[in-house]
């Protein structure tokens, strides 16, 4: 559907208004979307009968606004907005274009950390929450062969290989994300609160669960159909018959995403899943992150680009930071913690209008920073 800037704005804050509401499910938003709601600033309950709600649907949206107008809700709380939490829908050009190449692409997703991960190759590491010896000593060494590969590795911040895969990838060079069944604003399991922390600050959180919403357990399907569809491929190590990983295999398989599975011990319940998975042939049997390239070559690529152009970076250090002026520091130092708009280094900078874009172009010139579609700004 093709919208104009004017407009993409007011579609963005219906569709984050109506994500937000119980009852309100992806076809309904769907329905809004194609009807154009967001063009009109009140809604009567024809208007959203004639738009393919239904009357409980209709009456839901309409206690919500209390017949006036819609766009005078905030789209995110403001405690949230100020600690740094994004919300991104497909009218954004951060949106994931993994995600828009599935059937219900999520309409809404809440982010947290390091925004430049969504563009980055990525792979997911899934599994058991008790895991044995084998199975963390074989999460350990996929996921920094992928993190070291430039590969950022996702998982869900469960218990067990999920924790452990992002803890490992932390270290590495592709980083991590962690898709979260819950609010972004909430840990589970409970215990992972520390993980939880680092990852908000070194890696990136993901959730597309609204605000204040109680976990049950259709939650936990919806995050694995994101980690499947991040991912170009997923990798499970260690799971029983019955486990949420072969539901991530699953979706991984529908989605045409690759997928491998670490063969484990055959008296081992802990390996019946992933056994199976080989034995059906969903899934190839993998030892190493090194067939993942072989089976991937474009993947290597793509990670090769971003090691070079980390490489890049160190051979242009020529021009040290003492060497920039103090505004170029300012920005230095903004974008170092996340990527940002020129409308929001004009915010916090508060450096004048017409010398901020002087100030920016110097930058790019000395390769400190790029500018990306949508008037964004990342370091280099």
């Amino acid at each position: 559907m093709s919208i104009n800037q004017t407009d993409l704005e007011l579609a963005k804050q219906m569709v984050i208004a109506l994500h937000q509401l119980p009852g309100i499910g992806w076809h309904a938003i769907n329905k809004a979307v194609s009807s154009r709601l967001w063009t009109r600033r009140y809604w009567k309950e024809q208007l959203l009968l004639e738009a393919g709600m239904s009357r409980v649907q209709a009456q839901i949206i309409l206690r919500a606004n209390e017949h006036e107008d819609w766009t005078s809700q905030p789209a995110i709380p403001a405690e949230h907005e100020h600690n740094g939490i994004k919300v991104l829908t497909p009218f954004d050009y951060s949106y994931p274009q993994k995600l828009q190449e599935i059937s219900q692409p999520p309409w809404v997703l809440y982010a947290l950390g390091r925004m430049e991960l969504l563009t980055r190759p990525a792979a997911a590491v899934v599994g058991t929450r008790v895991p044995t010896a084998y199975g963390r000593h074989a999460a350990r060494k996929l996921a920094q062969e992928l993190s070291d590969g430039a590969v950022t590795v996702v998982s869900g911040l469960a218990r067990g290989i999920d924790s452990i895969a992002h803890e490992t990838a932390l270290a590495g060079i592709g980083g991590t994300i962690a898709v979260l069944p819950t609010a972004i604003n909430e840990c589970y399991p409970p215990e992972n609160r520390h993980l939880y922390a680092r990852l908000s600050n070194e890696a990136l959180l993901l959730s597309e669960t609204p605000f204040g919403m109680k976990l049950h357990p259709g939650q936990f399907h919806q995050r694995n159909r994101i980690i499947a569809a991040m991912s170009a491929a997923t990798v499970v190590i260690e799971c029983a018959a019955k486990s949420g990983s072969l539901i991530t295999a699953k979706h991984a398989f529908e989605m045409n995403r690759e997928l491998f599975a670490v063969p484990g011990p055959i008296h081992s319940p802990k390996s019946e899943g992933v056994n199976e998975l080989i034995r059906n042939g969903a899934a190839r049997l993998i030892s190493s992150a090194h067939q993942i390239f072989e089976e991937l070559p474009w993947l290597k690529t793509e990670a090769d680009s971003i090691m070079n152009n980390r490489q890049h970076k160190k051979d242009t250090e020529a021009i040290s930071i003492e060497q920039l002026s103090s505004d170029e520091q300012k920005i230095i130092g903004l974008l170092q913690v996340e990527s940002l708009t020129f409308d929001e280094i004009f915010e916090r900078s508060s450096i004048p209008f017409g010398h901020l874009n002087a100030v920016l172009l110097n930058l790019c010139i000395k390769q400190k920073i790029e500018l990306h579609p949508g008037s964004v700004y990342m370091i280099l």
